[in-house]
């Protein structure tokens, strides 16, 4: 690898690898997917060996390095940057695969560069496709279940595992950029977005980082232990309710939200692909990738 913005401890092995992304920032609204990305980094106990140069893609007056004290004495400057792990070349949990986890807050400059090097980074390391997570404020209520869409730029991936071609159009973050370069490169690659409260931008959501697991759990056919994030999903949802319970007006509001949610899952505007759908479709797509190259 010989990628100038990336910055490499040692070059990890691994099998049949996917990369998936989270970026604080724009694309994580109530931090929902950098929180979904730490559980995995986490229960997968993967280990940094990586970065992209931080001087090339941080406006530091916008995005401020951090100091801290080591042992109440030595001050230390935190930069902020974004870091590459790699999990073990085979984990169980993985299905007999590897994973590449990319997280850090989104870049300021050079957006085309640094997902250039992403790109380029994942297909030096063999990555069979990229997934990101991201999460979006929308008018859902906390007390239903968290939507989650997946959607593709590759017509290939949207036509061989039923997804949705985004219709979006207006500002975009870096993970729409990402996806574009990815198709460009023949690169498949997979983004999931949560839709969380927009009136609880910063509360963190930790329904919204659970339920962007169990969709990427379900689409690669991987296992997560998402035990500790049940149970603050569960204190998220008793705790928001007290205090929405307090709030008159905001109480009304949720209940209109509530009913109109309910009317659409009625009238099946949220019918999605299932995720035993999804899984075995992309099972046979990467199987005839892999045979045709």
């Amino acid at each position: 690898m010989a990628n100038k913005y990336v910055k490499l401890d040692r070059m990890p092995k691994l099998e049949r690898p996917v990369l998936i992304a989270g970026f604080t920032g724009w694309n994580d609204a109530a931090e929902a997917s950098s929180l979904a990305v730490g559980t995995l980094n986490d229960a997968w106990d993967a280990q940094r060996f990586g970065h992209f140069d931080a001087e090339e893609f941080f406006d530091f007056q916008a995005t401020r390095p951090q100091i801290t004290l080591s042992d109440g004495v030595t001050r230390t400057i935190e930069w902020p940057e974004n870091t590459l792990s790699a999990t073990a070349p085979v984990v169980e949990a993985l299905r007999g695969r590897g994973a590449v986890l990319l997280s850090g807050p989104e870049p300021n400059f050079r957006w085309r560069s640094f997902c250039d090097a992403v790109a380029e980074t994942a297909k030096d390391l063999g990555a069979e496709m990229v997934v990101t997570m991201g999460a979006l404020l929308a008018d859902v209520p906390h007390s239903r279940p968290v939507s989650v869409s997946a959607n593709s730029q590759d017509p290939v991936l949207v036509e061989n595992l039923s997804l949705t071609a985004s219709r979006y159009e207006g500002p975009t973050g870096i993970t729409g950029v990402l996806h574009r370069v990815c198709a460009e490169a023949g690169l498949p690659s997979v983004s999931f977005w949560a839709s969380v409260p927009h009136y609880l931008p910063a509360v963190p959501s930790a329904p919204a980082a659970l339920a962007l697991l169990q969709n990427l759990s379900v689409l690669l056919k991987v296992d997560v232990d998402t035990s500790d994030l049940e149970e603050t999903a569960t204190s998220y949802q008793e705790q928001v309710s007290v205090a929405v319970s307090q709030d008159s007006d905001l109480s009304s509001y949720v209940q209109m939200l509530e009913e109109r949610f309910d009317s659409q899952v009625e009238g099946g505007e949220r019918n999605l692909p299932t995720g035993d759908d999804l899984a075995q479709e992309l099972e046979g797509f990467l199987r005839e990738r892999n045979d045709e190259e």
